[in-house]
């Protein structure tokens, strides 16, 4: 049987249509995928939910969430929570002024002691005649750096080489004139104190101060011709000086320094055969001024021996 082209193709637009209705009912008879819970593999955007807490793993920032901290309320706080320290197993000791140490205090005081000091002494600056000098000074200390004080002194010479050279080989006799004794009232001043260490192992204090008196000195002329006899005269003798003093006990130091006493001195006339006497020589004797520069080694003994602070540290 034969068909015609109509016919065709009216076949074939049923066989479409059917194969479409089948494509969705097979996708319709399908069941939908279930949800999976949250949290779990799942992988949430910005924004799917409302944040209304901390969740756990999250980072947080300092200061998020905390309140600003405030001095005031921190003062007001009550102290009902605070730890106490156990007082029942251990001592307690009061805090005073004692406690708080600022400077170290020093070591020695002077103020109201009195310094006993005996010394020995030698000219500097003589090439003529050398003076040896043994004597004491007694300084009591108004403050811890100003003292006042009287010193006393007795002198022996020897003469050096060159007084017998310029006689032998310039054919004339030295005029020197000796010191017998010397005596002043003086004031010291310490401006400088310090400390320094011996072997890295122990502190020793020191001190320098200046002096500035003024006293008398008895000077004697040695005759060129031992015929004559001698004159002496008292000077008035101010003197300067600088030393310095170590410490090693409270009651002990030691002292060197250097003394300068200046004075004006009279000499044996050069025409002493006119002026035969003593009286007469003295009243026309030659004048010099004189600077009588003496190192001097000394040990204080100080009294009371010991001391103690009545100012806190």
């Amino acid at each position: 049987m034969r068909r015609t082209n109509s016919q065709s193709r009216f076949f074939a637009a049923l066989v479409s249509a059917a194969a479409v209705a089948c494509a969705l009912g097979t996708a319709s008879a399908q069941p939908k995928p279930t949800p999976a819970p949250a949290g779990e593999d799942e992988i949430e955007m910005d924004g799917d939910e409302p944040a209304t807490g901390v969740d756990e793993g999250e980072i947080e920032m300092d200061g998020e969430g905390q309140p600003e901290p405030d001095l005031a309320t921190d003062l007001a706080t009550t102290t009902d929570d605070a730890v106490k320290l156990d007082t029942t197993t251990r001592e307690v000791k009061p805090v005073s002024w004692k406690d708080i140490v600022v400077v170290m205090r020093k070591p020695f005081l002077k103020l109201g002691r009195t310094d006993l000091m005996p010394f020995l002494a030698t000219t500097m600056n003589d090439n003529m005649v050398r003076h040896v000098g043994a004597g004491a000074q007694i300084n009591y200390y108004l403050t811890d750096v100003l003292s006042v004080g009287v010193e006393g002194q007795y002198f022996a010479k020897n003469f050096r080489e060159p007084f017998d050279l310029v006689g032998r080989q310039a054919r004339r006799l030295p005029t020197v004139n000796k010191y017998n004794f010397a005596a002043a009232l003086n004031f010291h001043y310490v401006p400088v104190y310090g400390k320094f260490a011996v072997l890295d192992k122990h502190l020793i204090h020191w001190e320098t101060y200046f002096t500035a008196g003024v006293g008398i000195t008895q000077s004697e002329i040695i005759p060129r011709d031992p015929r004559y006899d001698a004159f002496t005269n008292i000077l008035i003798t101010p003197n300067v000086g600088a030393s310095m003093r170590f410490f090693l006990f409270k009651w002990l130091t030691v002292n060197v320094g250097i003394r300068d006493y200046i004075f004006v001195d009279k000499f044996e006339p050069t025409d002493r055969m006119t002026y035969t006497s003593a009286s007469s020589a003295k009243d026309h004797a030659d004048t010099a001024f004189i600077n009588n520069v003496m190192f001097q080694l000394g040990v204080s003994f100080w009294i009371p021996p010991s001391f103690e602070y009545t100012t806190f540290r």
